[in-house]
């Protein structure tokens, strides 16, 4: 059941932006932040509008039907048409209550994915780079644009992280659920007796924030700068152009070094820490509105194993939802990952709808 008055106020509202909009009296800005409104509005206001109404309309057929006086060809169409806007009634209440689940302000962002390898040493690296693989994949197929911030190799091809910012539409709302631990079950190629070994990297997804959602503060910030390093402590360039940034308040630092210019190594730094900012602070309001209750998703927590990669059965289990594709080859190229996210974000959906009051 969703709230008569939530209806009305939706009907009031659109109702007043028609008149704002139409009066040729809103500013250029405004004007554009209420035609999206509008326009959000339009997909669900005949929805709206039917849903309040269904009472009176379900009162008046009933009277019709139980009228002693009215012959059987009216009461026949009173029925069929009782027996249509109930049905309706109960698709309108869904897409209402669907509507009005509080939206995720960052699901529209770009991303900033970290993929680090876990526990299992060369094998995690190299599972690392697997994953970082699975990601370049699936946003070639979407047609993203992925772009490299930071990397750090392993041998034999593997990872021990790397940092990419990801660029197109809905990004962060497709991989918001990356978040976590990814493990891994398979036979390493340095196994020699052929069993099965279980390694883990771990994969945190950023929505990429803006100066305008994160203002940084000069005296809130403390930048070291060092001398870049390579691997076996080779150094990469003879000038200091590694950059250290600590945010004060938060205690979040990061570090940044692949480029040898120092500005681009902060520009990059900064970025990074923009989004961690933004996710600290997204996260907090989300616990404050959900204080009584837990996400059965996740909170995106990266310590929270989510996923299982068994290569020698051929599937990926994710454990948040209980589901099992018998399609690891396929997942891995990126092909089957659109049916894993819907599967996601269905149970999402129900979850908050069962909290929407």
């Amino acid at each position: 059941m969703v709230p008569i008055k939530k209806i009305e106020d939706l009907i009031s509202k659109h109702a007043l932006l028609e008149t704002e909009l139409s009066s040729g009296q809103v500013d250029k800005k405004s004007f554009a932040e209420k035609s999206k409104e509008y326009s959000d509005l339009n997909e669900i206001i005949k929805e709206a509008k039917e849903y309040k109404s269904f009472e009176k309309n379900k009162i008046e057929l009933e009277k019709l039907i139980n009228d002693k006086n009215s012959d059987s060809d009216m009461k026949s169409m009173a029925k069929t048409e009782l027996n249509e806007i109930t049905s309706n009634h109960a698709i309108n209440e869904k897409k209402l209550k669907l509507f009005l689940l509080p939206k995720d302000e960052a699901d529209k962002k770009n991303a900033i994915i970290e993929i680090r390898a876990g526990t299992g040493g060369l094998e995690a690296s190299l599972f690392a780079a697997d994953l970082f693989k699975m990601y370049e994949k699936v946003s070639h197929k979407k047609k993203w644009r992925i772009e490299l911030i930071s990397i750090s190799k392993s041998d034999a091809g593997g990872l021990k992280e790397v940092i990419a910012s990801i660029k197109g539409k809905n990004i962060y709302s497709t991989l918001k659920y990356e978040s976590g631990v990814h493990r891994v079950q398979r036979v390493p190629d340095t196994e020699t007796q052929g069993r099965v070994h279980t390694s883990a990297a771990t994969v945190a997804v950023l929505p990429e924030a803006e100066e305008i959602d994160v203002k940084l503060e000069d005296k809130d910030l403390r930048i070291d700068v060092f001398r870049s390093s390579g691997p076996g402590g080779q150094s990469v360039n003879t000038t200091d152009s590694a950059v250290r940034i600590t945010h004060i308040p938060t205690g979040i630092v990061v570090s940044q070094q692949d480029e040898k210019s120092q500005i681009r190594n902060k520009e990059k730094g900064l970025k990074i820490l923009r989004s961690r900012i933004y996710e600290l602070e997204q996260k907090k309001k989300e616990e404050e509105r959900s204080k009584d209750r837990k996400n059965k998703i996740g909170s995106g927590d990266r310590s929270e194993r989510i996923r299982t990669y068994n290569f020698p059965q051929g599937r990926v289990t994710d454990h948040r939802i209980n589901l099992t594709l018998h399609k690891l080859e396929e997942f891995m190229e990126g092909e089957v990952f659109d049916e894993m996210i819907e599967n996601l974000n269905l149970q999402a959906q129900k979850e908050k709808l069962k909290n929407l009051n």
